[in-house]
């Protein structure tokens, strides 16, 4: 099995695969009187294809243990997908560049508390996958006719663990 290190999430290290969605260094302003601050404009939210239109969903989903296998990596061909918690547990994010049509080497990163993501159109990515505890996300992403899932096995397997 092939060793993947986990490594904690940041803006630059996931620009090529999306958006990590959180007020940090967002452009923001008050709003409803002053009551409330708007961190605005967060993700790119890509949709294309017939019928494309955005959904928005809740998940909840139950803890994976660290160390894991990763056999498996999608992506959405017809738009991009975003995660954000409602809970302040941090998730794990796998993403691998595209090779002519293939998954090339994948990325593990580990969401800080309150961090969501956007992936972006046509990139790999492994499932939603909770840490430490069950955890409830909205999901933003395409709905609409057309195929929008491409699904990936490796033929060797990683080790998603700690560094």
């Amino acid at each position: 099995m092939i060793p993947l290190p986990i490594r904690p999430l940041s803006h630059s290290a996931f620009a090529p695969f999306g958006d990590v969605i959180e007020p940090d260094d967002a452009k923001s302003f008050p709003i409803n009187a002053g009551k409330c601050i708007r961190y605005h404009d967060l993700a790119k939210v890509e949709t294309s294809g017939p019928e494309a239109r955005t959904l928005v969903s809740l998940l909840k989903g139950e803890p994976y243990d660290i160390p894991l296998t990763l056999k498996m990596v999608e992506r959405h061909p017809l738009g991009s997908q975003a995660f954000i918690p409602l809970t302040g547990n941090p998730f794990l994010v796998v993403v691998a560049p595209d090779e002519a049509g293939e998954p090339g080497e994948p990325i593990a990163f580990e969401t800080a508390p309150g961090q969501g993501v956007n992936i972006a159109q046509n990139v790999w990515h492994g499932i939603l996958t909770p840490l430490r505890s069950t955890s409830e996300f909205v999901v933003i992403d395409r709905g609409g006719s057309g195929c929008n899932l491409e699904e990936h096995f490796f033929e060797k397997h990683y080790r998603v663990e700690y560094a």
